[in-house]
Order: C-alpha cells, then sequence, then structure tokens
C-alpha cells in the first residue's frame, strides 16, 4: 500500500516537475511567478513526507484547487482591469464630440455666446404669484430684470438672446431695449414669491463646451464657457 502512495506521490513529482520547468521559460508572463514558487514547494512537501505516512492525495487536489481559483481570480481582476481602461477610454472618445456643443448644467452663471442663446430652467414646488428672472453683467450691474407674474407648480423653461426672452415657448412682450446684450458672463437669479416669502430659486444654464478633461480617476470633466470645469455626470441636458 506504501509503495503504491508513493509512486504516486513520485509519478505526481514528476507531473509537477515538468510543468515548474515549463514556467520558467523566458516566455513565461511576470504574474506566473507565484504559480512556480506553488508547485516548487508542492513538490518539496512530496520528497520530504513520511513515507509510512504519506500526504492523503485529496490534500495535493485541494491545494491545487484554491491555487487554481486565486490564478483565475487575479486573470479576471487583469481582464476587467483592461475592459475598464478601454471603457473609459471609450467614453472619453465619446465625450471629445461635445467639444463645441451646448449642454445645461446646475448653475447661476453662465457666458452668452457672440449670437448665441442662454437656455435655462427651473422647478417650482408649488405654483407663485410673483416670479421675476434678473439678469446681472459681469461685473454686477443689472442689466435687466423680466416679471412673469404668477407661475404655477412644474419646470419653467427660458431662452435669452440677450434681448428677448421666450418662457415655456412663448415670447415675452419684453426687451432690454433697443440695443442687445453683448456676448459675455452673467448671471441669472430667479425669484418667486412663494407662501408671502420670496425665495431665490436654483437655475440650471447652458453653456458652451470649449473642450473635455479625463481626470486621474478616470472621471470625464467638461470645460465650460463662463462656469468652469464640470463633472459630466451633472449635466441635465445635452442641447
Amino acid at each position: 500500500m506504501t509503495t503504491q502512495v508513493n509512486n504516486e506521490g513520485s509519478a505526481a513529482a514528476n507531473i509537477l516537475s515538468n510543468l515548474s520547468i515549463r514556467e520558467k521559460e523566458p516566455e513565461t508572463k511576470s504574474n506566473e511567478l507565484g504559480q512556480s514558487a506553488f508547485l516548487e514547494l508542492m513538490i518539496t512537501q512530496m520528497n520530504n513526507q513520511d513515507p509510512l505516512s504519506p500526504q492523503d492525495n485529496t490534500e495535493f487536489i485541494a491545494q491545487l484547487a484554491q491555487f487554481s481559483s486565486v490564478e483565475g481570480l487575479e486573470k479576471l481582476n487583469t481582464q476587467f482591469e483592461t475592459f475598464s481602461g478601454s471603457f473609459m477610454s471609450n467614453q472619453a472618445l465619446q465625450a471629445s464630440s461635445l467639444v463645441g456643443t451646448s449642454v445645461s448644467v446646475p448653475t447661476d452663471s453662465t457666458m452668452l455666446m457672440p449670437e448665441g442663446i442662454v437656455a435655462g430652467s427651473v422647478d417650482l414646488e408649488q405654483s407663485t404669484s410673483d416670479m421675476r428672472i434678473s439678469i446681472y453683467n459681469e461685473g454686477g450691474s443689472l442689466v435687466g430684470q423680466v416679471p412673469l407674474g404668477s407661475q404655477p407648480a412644474g419646470e419653467l423653461v427660458f431662452r435669452w438672446d440677450g434681448q428677448y426672452m421666450e418662457v415655456n415657448g412663448e415670447l415675452l412682450d419684453w426687451t432690454m431695449g433697443e440695443e442687445p446684450a453683448g456676448p459675455g458672463d452673467y448671471r441669472f437669479e430667479v425669484n418667486a414669491n412663494v407662501d408671502g416669502k420670496t425665495e431665490q430659486l436654483e437655475t440650471s444654464l447652458s453653456a458652451n463646451v470649449n473642450s473635455v478633461t479625463l481626470g486621474t480617476n478616470g472621471e470625464i470633466i467638461l470645460n465650460l464657457a463662463g462656469v468652469g470645469a464640470v463633472d459630466i455626470g451633472k449635466v441635465t441636458q445635452f442641447n
């Protein structure tokens, strides 16, 4: 019985030795060093076991199974990292196509481009009896104030070209004067009277995408005119 187990152990040792030799060939990948060391350790363990009380073959099989699982996880991690890198590169490539286009992000300031339009929106949680949009230039001076009167609850969308204001698709009978405001940075302040109190509402404004940057952690940053650097995840609308 002892002879049979020793013969099986010797045969296994020969097989494992051949595997160990192959692992040391020049084309071996660097991440297979652990497998070579593991096999050498198993061979040493088999060569130094007690002939009268040899180790059960099932223990060797269990050890091989455990190593195979670890090796499989390492390969899976490598493949996932490769896929993740490819995915982020593809995202960056797609995001680069946004350069020169307009997106909407949560902000109260943006740039009016030459012959361009600023699109904005606010969410009213409840109706208001009095609402107005105030527009300030880069120096902080008020350049125009648009009275909107009472408005129902819901989303209110406006568009401004520097002179005329359109709200929810309707052109208002209001202008900033004979000459439109020129290109530049402007701040929008939307106030509404709710339950007798005046509240400033959060606005989302359109901005031109000047460039795209890929962050160190893989995040995609849009550099917006008049706004600055904004994570692409904060974009509320692609115009």
